[in-house]
């Protein structure tokens, strides 16, 4: 994604199976900076996915975490940066020698899987802290997405929501409404087709899970989902049914792209910011990625409602996780509390186009200065799921579908347009049946 004039990987582009070489954790990529060590003992280590705007975010973490002062026998923390290249790779690897951090940021539904191995360490004791010192603020519907049989699998610190965006000029030259729901967002699409302009902008490309992304979000607005209400796979049902035959004809009356089969993010971000794409489901930052002349021409509008009157979208909660390999379980959950007290930085400083977590954070300027964002916080925020939709929480076996291959196959059939909506949902199911043990 690129971000004003600096331009950064996504981070969620790199779960759909990047082909980058795999990363050995002693190379200069996680080089090691902290705050020294307490009388105590040597530091614990701090692994820190690269968030926000890539090499700018990392510095400003680096920096962040370098203020941190331990008191009385809490260790210092070693900060790390991790690439998402082999993410998945590098904390399974770790997690089998027993050579985890300490405390890690990492993708959404990697706590909950480690937490089932007995890898990472229930929250449970930090967030009876964050009660007692006043920080317990997070939005609303996020900390109960983290709690599990077992506890709580981690804390979110940011969160990566789906919003439906729009190109204002575009809609009004082809004389077309705000949709406002499904059938009206059909009649939008056709009218901008007829102007050469994409309805529906989405990346299905093998490099990419934008639209894995947007096809939960619609699902989701639909209350469907890929499993029920206990976590049992239930792809085939009547509302994904009914979620699939819309997008079928959203591919049959050309407001899906063809090309977009192949397309990677950058390839969609063209699209955007050349006028080629009108509308479609994207991160809170989209408008970052636009010259500042032209993103006053992007708008987060009102969440659309489902056939069945429903609303709802997707998102991922970035989590901060705890692992049973720190030498002072004491020392994590007191460098956690105090790094979560710090998080507003990221923001402040113009680093993370993520959501925020934290109702404090998005009551600053920065967030409320920006319409964009306040509608996304108050409108959508409430309303969002992750891909476990229609349970309570997230669980383990998110963390398989989560960018498989699976999961690219649905989509990319979706856009092909070639099979039924019962048919591409029967073969989601048997695919995931056979990597959800």
């Amino acid at each position: 994604m690129q971000t004003g004039a600096s331009s950064s990987v996504s981070r969620r582009g790199f779960l759909a199976g990047s082909a980058a070489v795999a990363v050995s954790l002693g190379l200069s990529a996680c080089a090691a900076s902290g705050s020294g060590s307490s009388s105590t003992g040597g530091p614990i280590t701090f692994w820190d996915m690269v968030w926000g705007t890539g090499t700018t975010y990392t510095a400003k973490a680096r920096s962040i975490v370098n203020g941190y002062q331990p008191k009385g026998r809490d260790r210092g923390i070693k900060y790390q940066s991790i690439p998402w290249a082999n993410w998945n790779q590098t904390f399974t690897s770790a997690a089998a020698s027993k050579t985890t951090p300490a405390v890690a940021s990492g993708a959404a539904f990697l706590p909950f899987y480690f937490l089932e191995q007995g890898s990472v360490v229930a929250a449970d004791d930090l967030v009876k802290t964050l009660d007692k010192n006043g920080a317990n603020d997070f939005l609303p519907g996020l900390l109960q997405q983290m709690k599990t049989s077992k506890g709580y699998a981690a804390l979110p610190w940011s969160m990566d929501l789906r919003v439906l965006w729009v190109r204002k000029s575009l809609l009004e030259k082809a004389g077309a409404d705000f949709p406002t729901d499904w059938d009206s967002f059909i009649r939008a699409g056709e009218a901008l087709q007829k102007k050469g302009q994409v309805g529906l902008g989405l990346a299905a490309g093998s490099t990419t899970t934008d639209a894995q992304h947007t096809v939960s979000a619609l699902m989701i607005n639909n209350g469907g989902g890929m499993f029920d209400e206990n976590g049992n796979l239930d792809c085939v049902t009547d509302r994904n049914i009914e979620t699939l035959d819309f997008l079928n004809e959203c591919v049959k009356k050309g407001i899906i792209d063809p090309p977009s089969l192949s397309y990677t993010n950058t390839n969609l971000a063209t699209d955007w910011t050349d006028g080629h794409v009108a509308m479609g489901f994207n991160q809170t930052g989209l408008d970052k990625t636009f010259r500042p002349d032209q993103q006053s021409d992007l708008e987060v509008i009102a969440p659309l409602k489902g056939p069945h009157g429903d609303t709802g979208t997707v998102y991922y909660i970035n989590p901060l996780m705890m692992f049973d390999t720190s030498p002072s379980q004491e020392s994590s959950e007191a460098f956690l509390a105090w790094y979560l007290d710090q998080i507003h930085l990221f923001w402040t400083s113009g680093v993370e186009t993520d959501l925020p977590v934290k109702k404090s954070i998005t009551k600053l300027p920065v967030i409320q200065n920006n319409k964009n964002l306040v509608k996304s916080v108050n409108e959508w925020q409430p309303i969002g799921k992750t891909i476990g939709a229609r349970t309570d929480h997230a669980f383990a076996a998110l963390n398989t579908v989560d960018g498989g291959t699976a999961s690219a196959t649905f989509v990319q059939r979706i856009v092909q347009g070639e099979q039924s909506s019962k048919q591409i949902l029967q073969n989601l199911q048997m695919s995931l049946e056979k990597v959800i043990k």
